[in-house]
Formats: structure tokens, sequence, C-alpha cells
């Protein structure tokens, strides 16, 4: 049984200089506290307890090579010994576009950035200024970015969230106010009647989505939905937006839209597109695109297309060859299948839903969720218990119900993963509703 003692210590010790111990608070909350880790290495973490811990939250989704891929780490060395920046250009930024642009179909043109919440605020401006409307729409549970105008809806309770075919925008922090959500509308993901409603009216300049939710849950689009976002963005003059920050290069090489074959206007992508070095970025129509470059619509930032992350960038897309993900995906179906046949044996009801390398788990659900208001009716409390009793085997999951796998996840790590879900769940099976 696993004790967290010093990381418990620093955090309280070091909050005197970073507020609460974190520099996001998307890692506070969690059962045991914050934790502090001294290095990665494969599918493990080392932190200063002196514990080895098996982790699926890979970096919030990031790391889908693991924690010490060489061939990153040979990349970034390398480029660190030529320069580091330039407030310029350098061939490797050429060589990371050219991949993405060959590889995602919606990639015609691109913009480099650092990080998703940057390249959503890129793609909304440019949206807005190609359509000359001002209206976005967006979908409950779907997070793109912690920015006052984009931070709605993310995660309402269902007592603030309204009727579903007319939900209201619930502000996602203290400091917001209704006016940083002029120009923004919400609606129910997976309802393609209310979507067509809504773009009727001919003011919204983008719909805004992720192809798959994966932010709150793995859940996947309806059939011929996408198709008809698709079509009804044609029809009224939209432009569609996938958010890719998540599903790119873990759905698969092309990211989601490859995997569902429908192609967006636009697409954002950050997290797995450099095995944890901060790039991000928006791509599209090179109509659109090139209004960055000719049509009066800025774009900044000097961290953009840095050449260190660059590198890091291109040796991660080098290794997410078709033969990766075959061998990856098989361990996280096994992971998937596995746990899902010990939540029978230990009588815990779940859904256990997703895709090989992302799934999530949603502890009461008699149903796969379609939304995000199916979700929100999951036993949160029941999982998060779950989740530490994981932990005190060696296992770390987050504990909003999402497991990430990389390369590293492999048959042996498998293995010590489903020996402590079976230990956890004989553990928490009684606690839990029948």
């Amino acid at each position: 049984m696993l004790k967290f003692d010093e990381s418990a210590r620093i955090i309280a010790s070091e909050s005197r200089y970073v507020a609460g111990g974190v520099n996001s608070n998307f890692r506070l909350g969690m059962g045991h506290g914050p934790l502090v880790f001294t290095h990665g290495e494969g599918a493990y973490l080392h932190d200063v307890d002196g514990n080895k811990i098996i982790d699926y939250y890979c970096g919030m989704g990031a790391m889908v090579l693991g924690h010490s891929p060489k061939g990153v780490q040979a990349a970034v060395k390398q480029q660190v010994e030529k320069g580091i920046l330039f407030a310029g250009q350098s061939p490797v930024e050429y060589e990371a576009a050219r991949i993405i642009c060959e590889r995602i179909p919606s990639a015609e043109r691109l913009r480099f950035g650092s990080s998703g919440s940057e390249v959503a605020q890129a793609a909304m401006r440019l949206t807005r200024a190609a359509t000359g409307r001002r209206t976005i729409v967006k979908f409950e549970g779907h997070y793109h970015g912690w920015f006052d105008n984009i931070l709605w809806s993310t995660a309402p309770s269902l007592a603030d969230a309204g009727p579903a075919e007319d939900p209201n925008l619930v502000i996602g922090s203290k400091g917001q106010s209704m006016a940083d959500a002029e120009g923004l509308d919400v609606l129910q993901w997976n309802d393609l009647a209310a979507v067509e409603a809504r773009l009727s009216r001919g003011d919204v300049a983008a719909v805004l989505m992720e192809a798959a939710m994966c932010n709150q849950g793995a859940i996947s689009p309806m059939p011929g939905y996408l198709e008809g976002v698709q079509a009804a963005c044609r029809k009224y003059g939209t432009i569609l937006i996938f958010d890719e920050v998540i599903t790119g290069f873990r759905l698969g090489q092309k990211g989601a839209q490859g995997r569902f074959n429908v192609t967006p206007d636009l697409s954002i992508f950050a997290k797995a597109i450099a095995n944890g070095f901060p790039v991000a970025a928006i791509v599209g129509r090179a109509d659109l695109m090139d209004m960055f470059a000719t049509g009066g619509v800025l774009h900044g930032g000097t961290f953009n297309s840095q050449p260190v992350p660059m590198a890091a960038m291109i040796a991660t897309q080098q290794a997410l060859t078709p033969e990766h993900y075959e061998k990856t995906s098989a361990y996280g179906t096994r992971l998937r299948e596995g746990i899902k046949s010990i939540f029978a044996e230990t009588g815990i009801k779940a859904q256990v839903t997703g895709y090989e390398l992302m799934f999530h788990i949603g502890f009461g659900l008699d149903a796969p969720a379609r939304n995000y208001r199916d979700l929100a009716r999951a036993d949160k409390a029941g999982y998060a218990r779950f989740a530490q009793a994981l932990l005190r085997q060696g296992v770390r999951v987050l504990e909003r119900g999402a497991w990430f796998v990389s390369s590293e996840h492999n048959d042996e790590v498998v293995d010590k993963t489903l020996e402590a879900v079976r230990t956890a769940a004989r553990e928490v099976a009684p606690t839990l509703p029948s």
C-alpha cells in the first residue's frame, strides 16, 4: 500500500511560493493530494516518496510514446546544440509543418502555437474575420481552453444547465461575467436537429466541437452526426472546427477526422503532437489560413515554432507509424476489455467506453453516454474512491474517468494494472449502490 507523505509535505511547504503548490488548477483535487515526481521512465512515474507508479495520466494525454522515448530525447539534445530560439524561421519548423500537412486531412496550411488554449483563440478569431459573423456555437462538456470567452458549460451541474433543448451558458470560473460570453452559444452534443435549427438563423461564424467527446468521457459521435453537422455548416455558410487537442494522434495517425472520414474546415491540435513538448497547431483550408498572412488577421507568439519543440514534434510523428498504432492498440484493447471483465466479476455496474489509446470508465451508468448530461449522472464519488484505491496499489488514473495508453503500456504493464484493478474493485464494490 503506497503512501504519499513526502509529496504532501512538499506541497504544503512550497505553497509559500506557488499558489496551492501547483501551476495548473487541473492538478488540484486528487484524492491523495497533488503528487511530486522526480522522473519518468516508460509507463512509470517515480515520486518523492520513492514510489514507482504505473501512469495512465500520460501527461493529460500528451505522452503517447511514454515518458522516455529515446528518439525524442536525441532529437531535442541535437537541436539544443544548434540553437534554442531565433525570433525567425528555421528548417526544422518547415519539416514539422510538412509532416502535419501530409498527415491530417484538413491541413492545407497551418500555423504553430504553444498550447491548445492559444490555437482555439486563433481559430475563433479567424472564423469571425472570414464570415463577418460573431457567434460561435460550442457544446456542453466540450473544453477548448481556459480563456474567459470559451470557458463555459465545460462541466456544469445539471441544476444550472437548464433545459436540454435550450441549455444555459454556465461559467467555468469565478471572475467571468456574462459579458465574456458575448457571441457564444451552447448546444447539446449529438443532437443534429439542434445544430440545424441554430445554424438556420444565419448568424453563426463557427461550430466548434471535439469530433469525439473526450474531455468529458469518451463518447463517440452518433452515426451520421458529424456528416450532418458538416452539411449544415456548408448550407448556412458556417465554418466547422474540430478540436483535436485530445483526439489528435490518439484516435489514429490522421486524428479523429481521419478515423471518422469527416474533414472540417479548421482543426486544432496539441498534447500528443509532440509527446509532452509545448507544441500546438491550427490547420485548415488554405483560403482561411492564408488570412493570417494576407487578410489582416493577427496571429502571434514569441515561442511559436520554437526549434527545440519542433524537433521533438518531428521525432514524435516519425514514431507514430501504422505499426505503432497496431502494437499499442492491442495493449489498450486488452486493458479495456480486462477491466470490463473484472467489473463483471466483482458486480460493479459501469460503462467502459472509448478507443484503443483513450477510454473512459463511468460508474453506475446503465448504457453508454451519448452526451454530457448522460455522463453527468455517473457515480463520480464511487469512481473517485476506486481511483484512490488504485493509486494505493501503484496505478495512477484520472479521477474524472479517463485512461490514456502509451506505447510503453506493454503486456507486462497491463498484467500489473489488471491485478491492481481487481484488488481495487474488490475493495470499493461493497461501497457502491447495487
